[in-house]
């Protein structure tokens, strides 16, 4: 098959998304089509977990800047070490769409063992001690290895904040896997492959060159980013396009609610079932809670986050599609920037020592 071929075929699968009705290539327009055209340079492939904001052309592009200046563009650190920051921040969030995709990459760069113990939710078997160390990081496991860069600490911790918010969009509009239900069985192991040279980045693109999809707030970046640096700038860009989005869709008490519990939340999962999210609810007018039940799972546990659920509320508030997406990405962002800023708080390796002692 072609690269024009399989990449053509890659475009097809916006079609998977669900519960929302992604925009089709060959109808996109403005800022969508500008995204899609950068997804498609610097990514390789049209990303479904991009692609599904596309209702929303504001959060759309700032899910693009999360990504593009966290995980593509060039930095500091290495790719291969981001990809593995991606890889078991995924697993540690039951999110195995991310995990395959971010797996893959890191096997597509020459490290098919790392990327197997990732994919798999087994950091701990990673071979070479710096990526195991780095692994652990992510999952809030334990500290940065020795003598990190501050600069790549940084980057590290805007990948990991990127990804706790793309994970709990995915589960809730996308499959378990990257490669559709349709594939037989007998073929996945190709098309993985197939996938995995498209995941392969070659030289890493300047940064910055998406910023000019939002508009400059002035607003600071976030604490773990160096004032003035594109990463801050990026991250700032898609928090007020997020919140504009947040503010459209969920009345303020709805808001206060989420923020509230992701304060006093140790990080994990809440437990079976739902029973835990019902208590908070209370508080909130009966109109409110169907949105805020669906706000604080996203936030919370968005493995939890089923068909039914999305369905049932859709009907009760009459949300669009836009809609939709956009009270999906204010709660996962709202997690994401939490969960982000404590992995920034957890001192690097020589320091950790020296804390211990």
């Amino acid at each position: 098959m072609t690269p024009g071929l399989v990449r053509l075929a890659l475009r097809r699968t916006v079609r998977d998304v669900k519960h929302v009705e992604a925009v089709r290539p060959r109808r996109a327009g403005g800022r969508v089509r500008e995204v899609y055209r950068q997804l498609e340079r610097d990514f390789g492939m049209l990303a479904p977990p991009i692609a599904l904001h596309s209702p929303s052309p504001p959060v759309l592009a700032a899910a693009w800047l999360l990504l593009r200046e966290s995980l593509v563009a060039a930095g500091v650190s290495s790719r291969a070490d981001r990809e593995v920051v991606a890889a078991a921040v995924s697993a540690a969030n039951s999110c195995p769409y991310c995990a395959e995709v971010h797996a893959m990459a890191i096997g597509a760069l020459g490290d098919p063992g790392t990327a197997a113990a990732l994919e798999a939710g087994k950091p701990g078997e990673i071979a070479d001690p710096g990526a195991r160390r780095l692994a652990g990081w992510a999952r809030g496991a334990g500290p940065l290895p020795p003598a990190t860069p501050a600069g790549a600490a940084a980057e590290f911790t805007a990948v990991a904040t990127a990804f706790h918010y793309l994970n709990r969009v995915v589960a809730v509009f996308l499959g378990d896997s990257p490669v559709p239900a349709r594939v037989p069985a007998s073929a996945r192991g190709r098309v993985k492959a197939v996938l995995g040279r498209f995941l392969r980045p070659g030289q890493a693109p300047p940064p910055g060159l998406a910023l000019a999809l939002l508009p400059a707030t002035g607003a600071d970046g976030p604490d773990w980013a160096e004032p003035g640096s594109t990463l801050a700038d990026a991250f700032a860009r898609a928090r007020v396009a997020v919140e504009a989005a947040g503010e459209r869709v969920l009345p303020p008490r709805v808001r206060d609610l989420v923020r509230r519990e992701l304060k006093a939340w140790d990080g994990r999962p809440p437990g079976l079932g739902r029973s835990w999210a019902e208590g908070p609810l209370a508080e909130l007018p009966a109109a409110e809670r169907p949105a805020a039940r669906l706000a604080l799972l996203v936030a919370k546990a968005a493995y939890q986050v089923d068909d039914d659920l999305v369905a049932d509320l859709v009907r009760s508030d009459g949300l669009d599609d836009r809609g939709l997406v956009e009270l999906v990405s204010w709660a996962a962002h709202a997690a994401a920037e939490e969960l982000g800023s404590r992995l920034s708080l957890r001192p690097r390796g020589e320091d950790a020592s020296r804390e211990r002692g």
